[in-house]
C-alpha cells in the first residue's frame, strides 16, 4: 500500500461522506476510487446501474420491502 496525497477540501469531503456511509475514511476513498474506475471503464452506465451490477456480481439479491400497516 502507498500514500495518496489529496487536497484538504477533498479530504474533508471524504471525512463527511465516510460518516454518512458508516465507512472509514480509507474505505470511503477506496469506494470512490473503485466506482470511478468502473465508471471510466463503462461510461454508458449510470452510478445506480454500476452499483446494481456489482451487487449482483457479489451475489446480493434484492428482497421485497414490507411496509408496516398504520
Amino acid at each position: 500500500m502507498g500514500i495518496v496525497n489529496i487536497d484538504d477540501d477533498l479530504h474533508d469531503q471524504l471525512r463527511k461522506a465516510s460518516a454518512v456511509s458508516c465507512r472509514s475514511i480509507n474505505a470511503q476513498a477506496a469506494f470512490w476510487i473503485k466506482v470511478g474506475l468502473l465508471c471510466e471503464m463503462d461510461p454508458t452506465l449510470s452510478f445506480n446501474e454500476i452499483i446494481a451490477r456489482e451487487l449482483r456480481a457479489a451475489g446480493v439479491e434484492a428482497q421485497a420491502v414490507k411496509v408496516a400497516a398504520t
